[in-house]
C-alpha cells in the first residue's frame, strides 16, 4: 500500500517543536524578528507572504512586511533591504520572488546580509552549502530532507533522480543529497529540460524528486515499482469544480501512487514544509546572532 507523505503533519510537528526554542529566546529577552519584502502585486506572490506572515504570529516570532511598489526605480528596493539589514530588531528576512524585470534579482541577493538571508541564496551561503558547513539550508530542500526523515527514506546509497535544477530546489537539493552526512550519501542524477530520455533517468531511481515547474511531467510509467516520489511542482489546471480550478503538481499522482512506495500530495505535500522550514532558520538566526543556545528540532 502506498504511503502518503503528510507534508502538513510533519510541517506542524516542526512548529509545535520550534514553541520550546522560541521560549528559550523569550526567556533571555529575545523575539525572533522575520521579515518579509514584496515588490509588485503578483497575486500568488502575495497569498505565499501572507501566510509567512502568519506562521509567524502563530508561533510567536515577530512578523514585519514591507511593500515595495512594483513601479519604483531598484535603489527603493535597495534602500529597505539595507534598512533590514541594519534593524537589530530583524534577525532574518526574505525578498519574494519574482522580483519587476527591471530588477536584476542577482543583485538582490547579493545586498542581503548573508546572517539573516533565511532562504540561503546569497553567494556566500551558496558556497558554505557546497562546501558541506551550510549557514542556512534552502527551505524547500531542508523541508524534504526533514520527510525523509520523518518517514524513514533512507538517502544513504539511495539512487535518486532530480528533475529540475533552480537555484531554489534542484541544485541545493542535489548538493544537500551528495554531502557526507545525515541526510545525504546518495548518488545523484540531475535532469532538466534537455535531458534526453528522461524516463530512462527515472526508472533507474530509488528516490525521485520532481521540481521542473512543469504540470504532471512524470506519470507511473516513469517510475520504478516502490520508488519514493517527492513532488515539488504546484499549478492551477481549469476544472469542473466550484472554484474552476485545481492544483496539480509535476507528476501526475493517480498512475505515480500505482507505482510508488510513498509519494506527496499537491497541495499538503512539501509546501507546508517550505514554510515550516523558514521558521526553523529565522528561529536559527536569532539564536546565532544573540548568543542564546536553543535545541532545533
Amino acid at each position: 500500500m502506498t504511503t502518503i507523505i503528510d507534508g502538513e503533519r510533519v510541517a506542524s510537528e516542526i512548529r509545535d517543536a520550534l514553541g520550546g526554542s522560541i521560549e528559550t529566546l523569550a526567556d533571555a529577552g529575545v523575539r525572533p524578528g522575520l521579515a518579509t519584502v514584496l515588490m509588485g502585486d503578483d497575486p500568488a506572490s502575495e497569498t505565499y507572504v501572507n501566510m509567512k506572515q502568519r506562521d509567524c504570529e502563530e508561533v510567536g516570532i515577530e512578523g514585519v512586511h514591507v511593500d515595495v511598489d512594483g513601479d519604483a526605480p531598484a535603489e527603493e528596493l535597495y534602500e529597505t533591504i539595507d534598512e533590514l539589514n541594519a534593524d537589530p530588531a530583524i534577525h532574518g528576512y526574505l525578498v519574494q520572488a519574482p522580483v519587476p524585470d527591471h530588477i536584476d534579482y542577482r543583485e538582490v541577493l547579493r545586498r542581503i546580509d548573508p546572517t539573516k538571508d533565511l532562504d540561503g541564496f546569497h553567494p556566500e551561503n551558496v558556497g558554505r552549502l557546497v562546501a558541506g558547513d551550510a549557514r542556512f539550508k534552502p527551505c524547500t530542500p531542508h523541508g524534504i530532507q526533514k520527510l525523509f526523515e520523518a518517514y524513514d527514506v533512507e538517502t544513504e546509497g539511495a539512487d535518486v533522480t532530480i528533475v529540475g535544477r533552480s537555484e531554489i530546489v534542484g541544485k541545493p537539493m542535489a548538493n544537500l543529497l551528495m554531502q557526507k552526512a545525515d541526510g545525504g550519501n546518495a548518488t545523484v542524477t540531475v535532469c532538466h529540460s534537455r535531458t534526453r530520455n528522461l524516463e530512462e533517468k527515472t526508472r533507474d531511481a530509488d528516490v525521485v524528486i520532481a521540481a521542473s515547474g512543469v504540470t504532471e511531467l512524470i506519470d507511473g510509467s516513469m517510475l520504478s515499482e516502490g520508488a519514493v516520489v517527492i513532488d515539488v511542482g504546484i499549478s492551477r489546471v481549469e476544472a469542473d469544480n466550484e472554484r474552476g480550478y485545481e492544483l496539480v503538481g509535476d507528476v501526475e499522482f493517480e498512475s505515480a501512487r500505482e507505482k510508488a512506495s510513498a509519494i506527496t500530495p499537491v497541495p499538503g505535500g512539501v509546501g507546508p514544509m517550505t514554510r515550516a522550514m523558514l521558521l526553523y532558520n529565522a528561529v536559527m538566526a536569532a539564536s546565532e546572532r544573540e548568543g542564546v543556545a536553543v535545541e532545533l528540532p
